[in-house]
């Protein structure tokens, strides 16, 4: 039946049955890996064997390792539980009636073996092995659409500015595809070096979804001030070092631009 369809569409992924807390042996749910369960590897391995072009959507309630659909597929779409509704939006979105723009709020790992796997860990994680990627299958933030953007004329100003001052930064968005879409332009901010309590690598702080038809551009800012720059040291006390300060943004956690922002005393 496949090799006499004009396209496959491939619904895999996990249930509640199976992606739950396991609290009894009567209550189990827990899985030692996150593979997709029984044989639907092997049937995704036959499908794209045929050569007819497949889209694969994925019902899942957490993360799946779904590296060859992933690799093989001409289309991923994420429907995490999908509600009554959930269908008709999906083929609006298969069929292109609707442009997707949403975002990941997770992170992808390639296997079990990555987790813990989360974009703002600590500068001095660590987390390669032997004959493994090191980065995730799909980075926090990640999500694509029908169209492109480009990001543009990154700036921030003051760039120097006192622990309870603010500065804005500024970068032009443009749809440089043939399609209305929308982008989530995403706001991350990394603590260069603080006195005793270390400071993710960075952190999601702002961001805004806007819609931009083919060839639009749009200045996008960001006000940046105490309530970002901010963190508990060591006595619980909520502070603004001074410092060098990393600002990023961009289409995802690991697809950004980086200006630096400098607090003085």
């Amino acid at each position: 039946m496949a090799r006499q369809a004009d396209a496959i569409m491939l619904v895999i992924g996990e249930n509640e049955s199976v992606c739950r807390e396991a609290w009894d042996e009567n209550h189990l749910g827990d899985r030692d890996t996150l593979d997709l369960p029984g044989r639907q590897d092997e049937l995704a391995h036959r499908l794209v064997e045929t050569g007819v072009p497949l889209a694969a959507l994925l019902i899942n309630g957490r993360p799946l390792s779904v590296n060859y659909v992933a690799e093989h597929a001409n289309a991923l779409f994420e429907g995490w539980y999908m509600g009554q509704e959930g269908a008709a939006a999906f083929a609006d979105a298969l069929f292109g009636d609707v442009n997707p723009g949403g975002r990941l709020p997770v992170t992808f790992p390639r296997s079990v073996g990555q987790l813990p796997a989360y974009y703002n860990h600590k500068p001095s994680v660590r987390r390669s092995y032997l004959w493994a990627e090191k980065t995730p299958l799909f980075p926090f933030g990640h999500g694509l659409s029908y169209t492109t953007f480009e990001y543009r004329n990154l700036r921030v100003s003051p760039v120097q500015i006192k622990p309870e001052g603010q500065t804005t930064l500024s970068v032009e968005l443009i749809n440089t595809g043939s399609r209305p879409g929308d982008e989530v332009v995403q706001l991350y901010i990394h603590d260069v070096a603080t006195n005793l309590v270390t400071r993710p690598v960075k952190e999601l702080k702002a961001f805004h979804r806007l819609t931009l038809q083919p060839g639009e551009s749009q200045l996008v800012e960001f006000q940046i001030g105490t309530e970002q720059l901010s963190f508990l040291n060591e006595k619980m006390q909520r502070v603004v070092e001074p410092g060098l300060f990393e600002l990023m943004v961009g289409a995802s956690s690991v697809d950004v631009q980086t200006i630096r922002l400098e607090v003085v005393a």
